[in-house]
């Protein structure tokens, strides 16, 4: 049971880097962006190219990938995302929903629908020995790196000016405005940080699951329950909800196997009835 228990907080760490990404774009732009999967995805695909036809390992993607898609986020932010926000959400969506298709099919266009292998790090090939039970390394690496990278985001987010500017912008936009703050300025850098977690998220993946252009759409449904649950716009609750159903999941999965695919809309039904915010909705989001 705790062999799977720790399966499930690795499973976390990704919901809770995708997750982490989402609630901050939505919380300063308003906009559900469902392409957010497809740059999971690019993610894992940059490491298998730049490993397949460049020969760079992965140390250097974990850090080239994502500085690649936040830069291509930003972007994205400017020339296309900024035209709608003073529209109505439904244009977002419409918007991030075809992104994600076109970047999907582009993929598929290149590679093919066939998974393609990434090797692991050879300095991570091995297991450790955790006391009760040997684990991968590889996987307590993810683990480590996505707590690391998540207690740095809230740090950075609540202890420098930057910070706070960026989390009022998030949470209280439109009084953020109102105090005088040019919100507009953040909204591209945000955008783009949102991204580059998601593309950290799809390099931290690579070697460990399946690389191929479908790995974004079978989890974004997830990370989006999982943001709900948390509560939208909630940076702090994004992340706990991420690692608590990733280890509801993998506890599902020895438990009632059956059940173990829905239990995240289980979860996200029951917290949505007690509390329509989220878990951390009312405090960190007021939505």
């Amino acid at each position: 049971m705790l062999q799977q228990a720790f399966n499930g907080l690795v499973g976390g760490a990704f919901y809770a880097l995708l997750a982490l990404g989402l609630s901050v774009i939505f919380g300063m732009l308003r906009v559900v962006n469902f392409a957010h999967g497809s740059f999971y995805m690019l993610g894992a695909f940059g490491a298998y190219v730049l490993l397949d036809s460049l020969g760079l390992n992965f140390w250097v993607a974990l850090v080239a990938v994502p500085l690649l898609l936040g830069a291509a986020g930003v972007l994205v932010e400017r020339v296309f995302v900024r035209r709608l926000t003073r529209l109505d959400p439904l244009y977002g969506f419409l918007f991030t929903f075809g992104l994600a298709l076109i970047l999907q099919d582009a993929v598929k266009h290149r590679y093919g629908v066939q998974s393609q292998p990434y090797p692991r790090p050879s300095a991570l090939s091995g297991s450790l020995d955790l006391g009760l039970f040997d684990y991968p390394a590889y996987q307590v690496f993810v683990l480590a790196l996505s707590l690391l990278t998540c207690a740095a985001t809230w740090l950075i987010l609540t202890r420098t000016r930057v910070g706070t500017i960026v989390r009022a912008a998030t949470e209280r936009p439109e009084l953020t405005r109102a105090l005088g703050i040019d919100v507009g300025r953040w909204v591209a850098p945000v955008f783009g940080f949102g991204v580059a977690l998601a593309g950290l998220a799809g390099v931290l993946a690579a070697p460990m699951r399946a690389v191929n252009p479908l790995m974004g759409a079978d989890l974004i449904i997830t990370v989006f329950a999982v943001v709900v649950i948390g509560g939208l716009g909630s940076i702090f609750g994004s992340v706990a909800a991420g690692f608590a159903i990733g280890l509801i999941t993998a506890l599902g999965n020895l438990y009632v196997p059956a059940l173990s695919q829905t239990l995240v809309f289980v979860v996200m039904a029951a917290v949505l009835l007690w509390r329509p915010a989220g878990l951390f909705g009312r405090e960190e989001a007021a939505l």
